[in-house]
């Protein structure tokens, strides 16, 4: 089994332990490569392997859920991935450093894919990304509230002013939505969370919207605003944009690591 790693570069603890694992690995007789920029982090600029060229088995993270969603969205083909926490709470990031050496042991014998839905964003017929965890509209002018359209199997739903917009998978239930308060999703269901940041209104609540339906969001605003995939860059939207949104064909592949999500939740939760 080949597997390629990949680490948060700006924390020189992390990297440190990126490498031991490496070793580790080697000598429970994994194939082992370094991804690019952990590559060059390290030193070791010739023996790294791009996420966009890799033919690894599986892809290791070591860092928090910030490396993970990195790691999804830089890869072609989606290939799973297990996160090794070495940040914070660490939804994605799933195992801890005590449990490493077990589970890899016994790894290549009982390997089991967890799908997770991701969304796709399209405007004005030009599809903008993929996200696992979410897509946050803000107006780029800090104090301004945006105005939005919801529309529903082309049927406007809902008008509504806030700060902005989070449209989360299940899986990003448990990240900027929850903070927004947005409700915890199983990440079995397939569906949009749409979570209003600080409504002008406080009945303009929270929606989860199944993914089978045919779902737009109009900004109305003539504020200037932008969409932001899982924290990564951002594109310029403007008044009357309509984003598209539905299932991506192509869900992120984790390796199970056989913990329960809801006990998993309680538990990060009492760390914060």
């Amino acid at each position: 089994m080949k597997a390629l790693l990949m680490s948060r570069i700006d924390n020189p603890d992390v990297l440190a332990y990126a490498g031991e694992i490496e070793e580790l690995l080697i000598s429970m007789g994994y194939q082992v490569r370094l991804e690019g920029g952990t590559a060059i982090a390290l030193g070791r600029e010739n023996e790294g392997e791009w996420l966009d060229r890799t033919d690894a088995d599986i892809i290791v993270t070591f860092g928090g859920d910030g490396t993970v969603l990195l790691a999804v969205q830089q890869m072609v083909r989606q290939i799973p991935v297990i996160g090794i926490n070495k940040g914070h709470v660490g939804f994605l990031a799933e195992l801890e450093a005590a449990e490493v050496p077990e589970f890899f042991s016994g790894l290549k014998e009982r390997m089991r894919i967890e799908r997770r839905m991701r969304i796709s964003l399209s405007m004005d017929g030009k599809t903008i990304g993929d996200a696992l965890n979410e897509a946050v509209i803000v107006t780029a002018r800090p104090a301004k509230m945006l105005r939005f359209t919801i529309i529903i199997d082309d049927v406007e739903v809902e008008e509504f002013r806030a700060d902005g917009l989070i449209i989360a998978t299940p899986t990003g239930s448990t990240a900027y939505a929850m903070s927004g308060g947005g409700p915890i999703v199983d990440p079995k269901c397939d569906g949009f969370l749409l979570v209003p940041l600080a409504p002008y209104m406080l009945s303009n609540r929270p929606h989860f919207i199944d993914s089978s339906r045919n779902l737009r969001i109009r900004l109305e605003s003539f504020k200037p605003a932008q969409i932001v995939l899982d924290g990564q860059g951002g594109t310029t939207i403007g008044s009357g944009t309509e984003i598209m949104v539905c299932r991506s064909d192509a869900p992120a592949l984790f390796v199970d690591a056989g913990k329960n999500f809801f006990l998993k939740v309680r538990e990060k939760l009492h760390n914060l």
